[in-house]
């Protein structure tokens, strides 16, 4: 025991750590860089550059590192690149975990819904700012538990170093080993060493992980915004949304839909669909599951480029210019803040790292440059409006679906839209839910300020909410007119038979 010991506390065996650690920190910190760079390469829209990423990660995870350790020792001063060993035992293992930390990369970046990320091109956000604000928090959050992994690997796997002659722990414990015959001894101290070392990066995986929560850092926030609410929500900003959830500065717009049609592939989802919306009206959306009602809508919000007809919203062309180019996405956000066009979808597509709040009032910081004073203040408003008072704080997944829709049309409104498109905002929810939701959709639709479109298989809903109703089979619209008439008083048959089968199930 006492032999054990004094290997622990030996110089010797320390200066070996010491060189373990340098070759393992560099090697993760280059294998970051080159993971990152590959990662940016495998998503490219080049293909060459995505097979050239693809071919380095089949080579470099398919040969051993040992092998790859000898290369970039005694290969490359063949060709005028000489490294010292440590030097080539870091480089070798960054570039083994290079292909590693790639794929810990990409699928944290794809672990973050797609919902979320349309959600905030509805919103306005542009591209960069979705990648920066919403998608990368949340994909560094996902990646630690992989990353912490990863670093373990690296560390052990740095004991392979030894074989061009890096005095990293495993070659001075065997050098040592050899020399006193104390096999036992010392592979023991050293292996200890070991598991301290794998243990400390246990103890800060974990520290990052409770520190980098969601919930952690919604209540680390919360100190910044809360000096911003007010006690009453009685500020200027809780004025402009008083009443009946009337939307602050509306303006209804007009649209103005002529021979739209849509496909994806050889798939045509939308034929030849044409209406006009008066502003200020609420339209009702309805018809069979894969009718085009959904397509409408993000046709209509620039979500999905058209392919032929046109969209207009008091006569502009939304999507593409005059002369048919289709708008970048970074145009795309612009024209959604100009023309006030906001979603609210069937799913919530709540940003999960921020709380009910911030999910409200960020984006009027991100997109329409609106001080967070005004931001939290306006979100305030809104919360409380819509029966939400007590929930500042809470994260999507701390809510109720009924609760998370609230709060996602609660975010649309918070931007003052003009028009105000919704994707069966009630199928998503248990049928207890449903009422508080169609409640507040009802005392929207009752301000008149708003020009709203809203697809819905809730038919008696539809009629006593909607000013007009339109009816929707195969990517076109079979019937138009005032939902009282259409609902009860159908002049197609295809329209009757659709509402006696939905009176069956409702």
């Amino acid at each position: 025991m006492e032999q054990f010991l004094h290997y622990l506390s030996l110089e010797y065996l320390l200066l070996g750590i010491g060189y373990t650690v340098i070759i393992t920190l560099w090697g993760l910190a280059l294998g970051m860089v080159g993971g990152a760079i590959l990662a940016a390469m495998q998503g490219s829209r080049f293909k060459l550059l995505s097979t050239i990423s693809r071919g380095y990660a089949i080579i470099f995870r398919g040969t051993p590192l040992i092998l790859q350790m000898v290369f970039v020792y005694d290969a490359l001063p063949l060709v005028g690149i000489r490294l010292s060993a440590l030097a080539a035992g870091a480089v070798a293992l960054a570039a083994n975990e290079a292909p590693f930390i790639a794929e810990i990369f990409r699928s944290s970046l794809l672990s973050v819904g797609q919902g979320q990320i349309t959600a905030g091109r509805a919103l306005a956000l542009s591209p960069s700012v979705i990648r920066r604000k919403v998608v990368f928090p949340q994909a560094f959050r996902n990646m630690l538990p992989a990353m912490g992994n990863e670093t373990v690997s690296a560390l052990k796997n740095s004991s392979l170093a030894s074989v061009i002659s890096v005095h990293e722990l495993t070659l001075r414990s065997t050098q040592l080993a050899s020399s006193t015959f104390d096999f036992f001894s010392v592979f023991f101290a050293s292996g200890l060493m070991y598991l301290i070392l794998t243990g400390i990066i246990a103890v800060g995986q974990l520290t990052m992980e409770r520190l980098f929560s969601f919930e952690k850092s919604v209540k680390f926030r919360a100190r910044h915004f809360r000096p911003y609410l007010s006690a009453e929500s009685d500020s200027r900003y809780c004025d402009q949304v008083a009443g009946a959830l009337s939307v602050p500065g509306g303006n209804a717009s007009g649209i103005e839909i002529k021979n739209l049609t849509k496909s994806y592939g050889s798939n045509t989802i939308l034929s030849g669909l044409g209406m006009t919306v008066e502003p200020g009206k609420v339209v009702a959306l309805i018809g069979p599951s894969g009718s085009g009602k959904s397509t409408l809508l993000r046709c209509l919000n620039g979500l999905d480029p058209y392919n032929g007809g046109s969209i207009r919203v008091n006569g502009q062309l939304v999507g593409r210019t005059e002369d048919g180019r289709v708008f970048s996405e970074a145009e795309m956000a612009e024209q959604r803040r100009k023309m006030g066009i906001e979603m609210v979808f069937q799913n919530f597509n709540l940003f999960e790292h921020l709380s009910a709040i911030e999910n409200v009032a960020l984006p009027l910081v991100w997109s329409y440059g609106v001080s967070r004073e005004e931001a939290f203040d306006t979100a305030q408003a809104l919360l409380d409006r819509v029966g939400l008072s007590e929930r500042y704080e809470s994260l999507p997944s701390q809510l109720s679906g009924g609760q998370q829709q609230r709060v996602a049309i609660a975010r649309a409104l918070a931007t003052r839209p003009r028009i105000l498109l919704m994707d069966e905002p009630t199928s998503a929810l248990d049928p207890e839910l449903v009422s508080e939701v169609l409640d507040l959709i009802t005392s929207l639709a009752q301000t008149g300020n708003l020009t709203m479109l809203i697809s819905t298989h809730q038919i008696r809903f539809a009629e006593h909410v909607a000013d007009d109703c339109a009816f929707l089979a195969e990517g076109r619209i079979v019937e138009f007119g005032p939902a009282h008439d259409v609902i009860n008083h159908p002049k197609m048959e295809r329209t009757r038979k659709f509402l006696a089968m939905m009176e069956k199930t409702q």
